[in-house]
């Protein structure tokens, strides 16, 4: 805007500021994408501390109201969708870009849900159902170097993560996320106001100089992806995990949050940032992989202290995952048929994946599968070109740059494809047509003297 906002803005208090703020951009004063006045330069016209000023637009911010962009500073937020995983709404083309499991090898709950009700529960008893809780434990225990752990449940990993941010972090804190990145994790950072700071992502995982630069910017919590990074597939090597965590040796207090969101599924070991000293730590694991994003079921083990603070933050809401599904979940992963037919569907998995990137190889675009369910497939052209070629085929694809923190060149010759569940001869056709685009994307290119 031209003029100067912060002779509009009034009030004395944290919830008065928020409100005339409010209520300027249901007028139509303030519009999506404008700007804020800095946090300073507010405090100092309305004559109140800066704390007042930060907790107004930190209540701003909790509402989704306003984002924060680090020091591109605070923005009324754009109240249009986020780019997220799922299929595309009211498309007709084949969507190659979902980030889906597939359907057909989730384990069927039938024979499970006959037999699990038991009891109702009631309030004031255990929040976390006795038997899963005895299985839980073993599963963690058994990935983890601290000693002493406590379990929580939540309604799937991003619950877990936003609300684990919540109760370590304030307004405009940094957070240390992968480069390129989760979306839900980015759009998580971004509405609870915290500071992106991106780590870039090789083929073994998180780097070395990306973190230790990040704690160098101050950092208070960092988020990893321990195996199958999403976009990536990269996942930590032993010599990696290692160089890690002795980075982190000298930052007990960062929160380190790992999010195994493929865990049964993966081919690959785990291996953990999380050293035997670490104070504030947490490893998430979701079981929406596995048996369903409807599923809405996760399990965090960490240390103590942030138990007993996310413990607190699950109190006003939710409180308690149902029991009902925690038996559900502990009847399925405890049931021998089942546990064979989410390892039959992690190779599953990793045969289409490795077979799509054999077919885009054989037809002139070099790929290979890294661990998860997608792939991440490098463009010798601008993948926005590209994808606006395979539209015209027919295919809806997803562009590296949707998943990129920082100016990413790398990421903006990327596509992520979702391909395994593709029968032959579509895998087959899409090949082809990747192949097509990227020769037609280069000619148009070619022909405008930009390559």
């Amino acid at each position: 805007m031209s003029h100067d906002l912060t002779l509009e803005i009034t009030g004395r208090s944290a919830a008065d500021i928020a409100a005339n703020v409010r209520a300027l951009i249901e007028r139509g004063a303030l519009l999506p994408g404008d700007p804020l006045p800095p946090v300073r330069n507010l405090a100092d016209r309305l004559g109140v501390n800066r704390n007042t000023a930060v907790a107004a637009y930190r209540q701003l911010t909790a509402a989704g109201v306003v984002v924060t962009r680090g020091r591109g500073g605070t923005h009324v937020a754009d109240r249009s969708a986020v780019a997220q995983e799922g299929f595309a709404a009211d498309s007709v083309l084949r969507d190659v870009a979902t980030g889906n499991p597939d359907p057909d090898v989730i384990p069927d709950p039938s024979r499970a849900l006959a037999g699990m009700a038991g009891r109702p529960v009631l309030y004031g008893e255990p929040v976390i159902d006795p038997g899963l809780e005895r299985w839980a434990l073993d599963w963690m225990r058994a990935d983890l170097a601290p000693d002493d752990l406590r379990l929580t449940i939540t309604s799937g990993a991003a619950d877990a993560v936003e609300r684990l941010l919540a109760q370590a972090l304030v307004r405009d804190d940094a957070v240390a996320l992968e480069d390129p990145c989760f979306l839900t994790s980015i759009h998580t950072v971004r509405v609870g106001g915290y500071r992106a700071v991106p780590v870039p992502v090789d083929d073994e995982g998180m780097t070395v100089d990306g973190l230790r630069a990040a704690l160098e910017q101050g950092v208070r919590a960092v988020v990893c992806t321990p195996r199958a990074q999403n976009p990536t597939g990269a996942s930590l090597s032993e010599r990696r995990a290692a160089e890690l965590r002795e980075v982190l040796r000298a930052h007990p207090y960062v929160l380190v949050i790992e999010d195994d969101h493929f865990s049964m599924l993966s081919r690959r070991p785990f291996r953990s940032l999380i050293g035997p000293e670490h104070r504030r730590w947490a490893l998430v694991r979701s079981v929406s992989k596995f048996l369903g994003p409807d599923m809405c079921l996760a399990v965090t083990a960490s240390d103590s202290d942030t138990a007993e603070r996310l413990a607190m933050r699950l109190t006003p809401g939710t409180t308690w995952v149902s029991h009902l599904l925690q038996r559900l979940v502990l009847a399925l992963v405890t049931d021998p048929d089942v546990t064979a037919a989410i390892s039959a569907a992690g190779e599953h998995y990793a045969a289409r994946n490795d077979a799509f990137a054999a077919r885009l190889t054989a037809s002139g675009v070099p790929a290979s599968a890294g661990d998860g369910l997608n792939l991440w497939v490098p463009m010798p052209v601008p993948a926005r070109d590209v994808s606006e070629q395979l539209m015209r085929r027919g295919w809806l694809v997803r562009a590296g740059d949707e998943f990129a923190l920082a100016d990413a060149p790398e990421a903006s010759r990327r596509l992520r494809l979702t391909v395994h569940d593709l029968n032959a001869a579509d895998a087959d056709r899409l090949a082809e047509d990747i192949a097509a685009a990227v020769r037609a994307a280069g000619g148009r290119l070619a022909a405008a003297g930009m390559e």
